[in-house]
């Protein structure tokens, strides 16, 4: 039985930081969370490089053992890429990410992982994390100098021990393991693990909601927490191929603003395919008697003019009819508002409709919110529209308790 990942990627700048320096990528073959460190300028880009390199092995019809060597190669190509990178940048100095990801080699998962963003498994209702961090309390844990539970509190919590720093000794684990029909892997940010206690993330794991509602709700949960990281999270779960929804691949994070792309297909085959398409047909030949001919071809010409409108008129419906289906947040009045259609109009037809304009104000939001329902905020679906207004209430609110004790709300 062929399998595959239903998933779904989202990120959050948070509640405090300016800056969004986590990446993510969730596509059909492989899973990935980089979390940058290193400040504005260092942070954001080593994460970007991560997913800029890894996006180009997500591809199908590996064994386990290539799938492997492709991961740690992809990896260790971004590592030196980000020591390139600091090469030419005095400045960036310090700069560095962690990386966990999981590729489907055919039934087989490879996990790869440094740092302490994290992977878990939930296995017949059951949450386990399957990474371990890479951090100075782990280590500490692991001499039995400390608890878990006091590592949740541990001032120096944040501090890894190996991360991707453009050093030829950073390498991550790797592994592999049993893909098995429903199971779902939930890969995160120290943003979400760090804030949420695991039983919370168990039990919205285990709620029956669809990857991208559960991944909403868990950045939800951290922006309720506070959320003074960046918060990036990864639900996928493994079904039977032919099964899934057809779902594009997903960047988020500071890689969606660089837009990582794969190569364009170079290969012999694809060459030759590009050689060998077929040229417009010739005309048909006209008939013996003149006026049949052009009778003929006049005929010709009108019927297929009619059936152009007609698959014209169809396909502007169609096209229409699926606007109607989309959903986004974005402003109104001074207010987030949710819309149904698109955020376009087609000459003097307007695509979209407001449909809930609420009762938060744009002022109310932290700057980057502001600026993010300004621009707009695609969503799934209606329910996805809705999480997203109750994560920008939750924002707001924070804000407002924050300016009223004379702190700035973060941006």
């Amino acid at each position: 039985m062929a399998l595959t990942f239903h998933y779904a990627a989202r990120s959050d700048v948070g509640l405090v930081r300016k800056d969004n320096q986590d990446s993510g990528y969730a596509g059909p073959h492989l899973l990935v969370v980089a979390d940058g460190m290193g400040g504005h300028a260092g942070g954001d880009l080593a994460s970007a490089t991560v997913i800029t390199e890894l996006v180009e092995i997500d591809h199908d019809s590996l064994t386990a053992a290539e799938a492997s060597s492709q991961l740690g190669r992809a990896i260790t190509r971004a590592n030196d890429e980000i020591a390139r990178t600091f090469a030419d940048n005095a400045e960036l100095e310090g700069m560095g990410t962690t990386v966990t990801a999981i590729m489907r080699a055919r039934n087989k998962l490879i996990l790869a992982h440094i740092g302490d963003s994290r992977a878990y498994l939930l296995r017949e209702g059951r949450l386990s994390q399957i990474t371990k961090d890479h951090s100075f309390v782990q280590t500490l844990i692991d001499e039995g100098r400390i608890t878990e539970e006091e590592a949740s509190t541990h001032p120096q919590r944040s501090v890894v021990t190996r991360v991707l720093t453009g050093a030829d000794s950073d390498e991550p684990d790797l592994g592999a393991r049993e893909a098995r029909k429903g199971d779902r892997y939930l890969l995160c940010s120290d943003g979400l693990s760090g804030f949420v206690a695991l039983d919370t993330i168990e039990e919205i794991l285990t709620g029956g909601t669809p990857p991208g509602q559960a991944a909403d709700d868990l950045v939800s949960l951290a922006l309720r927490a506070g959320a003074p990281d960046n918060v990036t999270v990864i639900v996928a779960d493994v079904v039977e191929a032919g099964t899934a929804p057809s779902t594009q691949p997903q960047v988020v994070g500071s890689a969606a603003l660089r837009r990582p792309r794969k190569r364009v297909d170079n290969s012999p085959a694809a060459r030759a395919a590009a050689l060998t398409r077929d040229e417009d047909d010739d005309e048909g030949v006209e008939l013996d008697e003149e006026g049949h001919g052009r009778r003929g071809r006049w005929l010709r010409r009108l019927g297929g003019l009619v059936v152009a409108v007609l698959l014209v008129g169809a396909v502007a419906y169609a096209g229409y009819a699926w606007t109607q289906q989309q959903y986004y947040v974005g402003a109104q009045a001074g207010h987030v508002t949710v819309y149904r259609g698109v955020a376009q109009d087609l000459g003097p037809i307007s695509l979209n409709t407001a449909v809930d304009q609420t009762d938060i104000e744009l002022s109310e939001l932290p700057s980057f919110y502001r600026d993010e329902v300004e621009g707009t905020i695609s969503v799934e679906s209606r329910s996805a529209a809705d999480q997203r207004v109750d994560s920008l209430r939750v924002a707001a609110k924070k804000c407002g308790q924050l300016r009223a004790t004379g702190e700035p709300c973060g941006r």
